[in-house]
């Protein structure tokens, strides 16, 4: 009992850290891998073909 309370402790204390708030070059670099994933992501997607009586 006291050896899973004593490893629940020492995982928290080891996640705190990650916990931290990244830099803001970490964010940026991380906002342009999802918009370029994003744009490739898009480009493979067939595009819709609409009927003249789907217009109306």
């Amino acid at each position: 009992m006291s050896l899973s309370v004593v490893s629940a402790l020492v995982r928290n204390l080891i996640m705190v850290p990650t916990a931290v708030p990244r830099s803001r070059v970490a964010k940026d670099a991380e906002v342009m891998a999802l918009r370029h994933e994003n744009a490739v992501l898009r480009s493979q997607i067939a595009r819709i073909r609409y009927e003249p009586a789907d217009r109306i």
